[in-house]
């Protein structure tokens, strides 16, 4: 968590945009991957660098990371990117399934372009993954 709010913090004073004020809903405690551990999702879509609204966004979504809790107790992050919209689709199917989520993603990383629809879902497991651009 402290890698995430460093970010944030790096970010906006690499843009000189003063203090970050970070949401309410900034920090999302759910179990994602379906091991009994709080995971984590963290949101920058209302996140803000001093007066500035958009330091974290841009025309290809949000930041959102997600990060995992391992069974030793340590936290990795396993997902980077910028999001438009996500959805977790529903409960795990089993104790040990990492649970759906269903990602609204630039045109771009379908092969289009903006505003184009363009989802991608992903079971959230300890593994790091990526959505890549063709």
């Amino acid at each position: 968590m402290q890698k995430a709010v460093r970010y944030a913090n790096e970010e906006c004073d690499s843009q000189e945009g003063g203090e970050v004020t970070f949401a309410a809903n900034t920090v999302r405690k759910i179990d994602l991957t379906g091991d009994g551990r709080v995971d984590y999702i963290v949101d920058f879509q209302d996140t803000k660098c001093g007066d500035r609204e958009t330091t974290y966004c841009g025309t290809g979504g949000c930041v959102v990371k997600i990060l995992v809790t391992l069974p030793d107790g340590g936290v990795r992050e396993v997902f980077e990117g910028h999001v438009l919209r996500y959805k977790i689709m529903g409960p795990p199917m089993k104790r040990g399934a990492g649970r759906i989520v269903r990602f609204d993603l630039h045109g771009s990383f379908c092969g289009g372009y903006g505003a184009q629809a363009c989802q991608k879902t992903k079971a959230i497991t300890a593994t790091p993954f990526a959505f890549e651009q063709p």
